[in-house]
């Protein structure tokens, strides 16, 4: 099965890549009910001051879709001086004039500039009391010249916003608004209808402008679930080696997001096909056509892809989706085929990958790293790809080695490395759960669970030598366990008071009577550890 098939497409039709740029559309439809009040309190106050206030980009895009934005930008005539002027704080840290407009979080509108005045006796300073939203006010802008297709070497700023819209990446982000006007000049609107992510302009000027824009793309694809248009497929493919001149922390800031969206199996495609993998992480293509025989539906790329999947379907976190990603890229250096005993086993084409755990965990380290990931993520991720072949017979394993596991990955980690087995075995076109990997929940359960013994009593045998004068020996075992038969009845007389006065007692008797109590506390105990256990292994549906 083609893959693609399986994960999307990657090019929309032909159709739907036309370009109307020579117009100037203005299309009514109220929006303001979806702005927040401290958004609205920017623009109003940049246009009592004369001054141009347009929403734009993914704000607007968002909000003609009915999603929730979660940044919003504004663009404006007004220079970076004159915006900074008309608001009590600002951040202004960057060459490209783009203004944070810092406002009080959830302030009404009326009392907002009354508010931001009587709290901040200083524009430089941000008060612990208040939360703030940031607005990002920029110019109008002309840029010029992308020699190092990532930064333009100069940003001049305009009096008009179709010089700003027209710098813009793709035609859903270069729609602006105002006051119940959406100004349209590059047919976003028509494009968001069709679900097309297309170029403003010359595709192959928009991508030597910034590169990173070609990873953008197939961002916005998985996100909105959107196509890309024929004419900016094509010119992706044709710029892709382009992206290397990109920084690992920019690459890695796209790959998040691609990797986190509802769809990452159809980004990652996506990166395979527009030729951008190879330049970002071209250990994985090592996988393509990788045949893995045996239980394995898939070769080894597309078992990562649909691994990958399935932690996105479950809502997991980016651990394990990297992990589920990275697991096996280390079988292509470590395939061998399998010594051939027969003409069954010629015919089965059966290959090993020994130590391929290994090797991809270093492999892993150093994609993770050539991305500019933490520390602490490259060394979780590289823990879970390292252990992920743990698992072996559950008849076989032990309890003692089920707990040396969770000592390597860590016990905060442990679930997460079942975790990514369901990926794994999904991945292999099996069902999520299975006998074994129930047994295996059962198990580390098990291990987890703190266990019955005198440790859970308040008093110790130190206490009891240094207090109560008891001396060390089988007397004082013996008490202990008595001492546990009682709490495990009456879990309230854990006290150190109450078992204080119940060793004094206890010490009274003779030997064989002392004994037989701790005897029967140590059965007690035994009692109620096998209890706990059949009811781990019920809950899991497995024999003990």
């Amino acid at each position: 099965m083609d893959i693609t098939t399986v994960f999307g497409t990657v090019i929309a039709s032909s159709s739907l890549a036309g370009c109307t740029t020579e117009k100037s559309m203005e299309i009514k439809k109220d929006l303001s009910y979806k702005i927040p009040p401290e958004v609205s309190h920017v623009t109003d106050i940049l246009e009592k001051a004369g001054f141009d206030a347009y929403l734009v980009g993914g704000c607007v895009r968002d909000m003609l879709m009915d999603r929730e934005p979660k940044d919003w930008d504004v663009t404006t005539n007004a220079k970076p001086e004159q915006i900074i002027g008309l608001f009590e704080k600002t951040v202004y840290e960057n060459t490209f004039g783009t203004v944070g407009v810092c406002i009080p979080r959830d302030v009404n509108r009326e009392t907002l500039t009354e508010n931001v005045s009587r709290e901040t006796s200083n524009s430089n300073v941000i008060h612990e009391t208040l939360e703030y939203v940031i607005v990002e006010v920029t110019p109008y802008r002309i840029e010029a010249e992308y020699t190092d297709f990532r930064h333009p070497d100069e940003v001049k700023f305009s009096d008009k916003l179709e010089d700003d819209l027209k710098r813009r990446d793709f035609t859903v982000n270069a729609i602006a608004y105002r006051k119940s006007s959406v100004m349209d000049i590059y047919d976003g609107i028509k494009d968001i209808k069709d679900k097309v992510l297309r170029a403003v302009g010359d595709p192959d000027a928009r991508f030597k402008e910034d590169a990173l824009r070609m990873l953008r793309a197939v961002r916005f694809s998985v996100q909105l679930d959107f196509s890309i248009s024929q004419e900016t497929t094509e010119s992706i493919v044709k710029n892709s080696d382009l992206i290397k001149e990109i920084s690992g922390e920019r690459i890695r800031e796209e790959l998040v997001k691609i990797v986190m969206s509802a769809n990452p199996a159809t980004g990652i495609v996506m990166l395979q096909k527009l030729n951008l993998l190879k330049n970002i992480i071209p250990e994985l293509e090592e996988g393509i056509g990788c045949d893995q025989s045996g239980e394995h539906a898939y070769d080894v790329w597309n078992h990562a892809l649909y691994s990958l999947q399935h932690a996105a379907d479950k809502n997991w976190p980016l651990s394990i989706r990297l992990a589920a990603l990275f697991h096996d890229v280390g079988k292509p250096k470590t395939k061998r085929q399998r010594e051939v005993k027969s003409a069954k086993d010629l015919a089965k084409k059966q290959y090993t990958f020994y130590g391929h755990e290994v090797v991809g965990a270093r492999m892993t380290k150093k994609i993770m790293e050539r991305l500019k990931f933490s520390n602490k993520e490259i060394i979780l991720v590289e823990k879970l790809v390292r252990y992920h072949m743990f698992f072996s017979d559950t008849e076989l394993i032990t309890l003692s080695a089920v707990r040396r596991i969770i000592t390597k990955i860590g016990e905060e980690n442990i679930w997460s490395l079942m975790n990514l087995r369901e990926c794994d075995r999904v991945g292999t076109n099996k069902k999520e759960t299975s006998y074994r990997l129930r047994k295996y929940h059962a198990m580390i359960e098990e291990a987890l669970r703190d266990p019955i013994s005198v440790g859970q009593l308040k008093i110790n045998g130190e206490y009891m030598i240094k207090e109560l004068d008891i001396k060390a020996g089988p007397r004082m075992g013996w008490m202990l366990h008595a001492l546990l038969e009682e709490v495990l009845d009456a879990p309230e007389k854990n006290t150190v008071e109450h078992l204080s006065e119940l060793v004094k007692s206890l010490n009274m008797l003779d030997d064989q009577e002392l004994k037989a109590l701790g005897e029967r506390g140590r059965e007690k105990k035994d009692e109620l550890e096998e209890e706990e256990v059949t009811k781990l292994h019920k809950k899991h549906g497995v024999r003990k």
